[in-house]
């Protein structure tokens, strides 16, 4: 009777760590894949990095090429004038660039001194907004308030001629529309914004008012 129970005993110990063989078989890949699954989904993911915004800050001399588009030069304008007339900023943007690439002159730096010439287009001074005047040419005194332009166009034109007799030695491509280009010697006198003060204007902040439009430009 003993060996008949020492022998049930063997058996069923022997079942016992079948069993345990068989479950540890069968359990283990589910096991692994919850530790698996707690492990990676306990890990925080990194968060994605932003793509730095692109930003570019205009380059200071006259004679090089602007790197703001029209679209980016308006939106500047309006977040400084939100109340500005929208189209014509619109119009004015386009022809800066267009008139400053065909006398491979920069259109940020001209389109900052029209902003700081006209007060951000508001005027106010000896110019009034009818005279296509952007940039105070031949503007004196109450008599002499300036030079008049039929159109924005040839406004702008003369501004950019004007510009470059002071920023580059080369001779303009496009037919002379200023009638103060020939004033302006030696040409090419102020290379630099920083240039322009004390020869385009007498304030010696001018070129540094110029540069921080720059600057704030550079963000758009």
């Amino acid at each position: 009777m003993k060996i008949k129970v020492k022998s049930i005993v063997k058996s069923f110990s022997g079942m016992q760590r079948g069993m345990l063989v068989l479950c540890r078989l069968l359990f283990l890949p589910f096991c692994v894949l919850i530790v698996s699954c707690v492990s990676f989904s306990g890990i925080p993911k990194e968060p994605k990095k932003k793509k730095p915004q692109n930003l570019f800050s205009p380059s200071p001399i006259i004679a090089n090429r602007g790197i703001k588009t029209a679209l980016a030069l308006e939106r500047f304008f309006m977040a400084q004038v939100p109340d500005a007339n929208v189209l014509k900023v619109r119009r004015l943007s386009r022809l800066y660039v267009f008139e400053s690439s065909l006398e491979g002159i920069n259109s940020d730096i001209a389109f900052a001194q029209m902003c700081l010439e006209t007060g951000f287009l508001r005027f106010g001074g000896l110019v009034t907004e009818d005279m296509n005047n952007f940039c105070g040419l031949g503007a004196i005194n109450a008599v002499q308030r300036g030079n008049r332009f039929n159109t924005e166009q040839e406004g702008v034109r003369a501004h950019i001629q004007h510009l470059k007799a002071y920023g580059s030695a080369e001779a303009l491509r496009m037919p002379l529309i200023d009638p103060r280009y020939k004033w302006v010697n030696p040409k090419g006198k102020a290379p630099t914004v920083y240039d322009l003060s004390g020869t385009w204007a007498s304030d010696p902040d001018y070129g540094k008012k110029l540069a921080d439009i720059l600057k704030r430009m550079s963000a758009f």
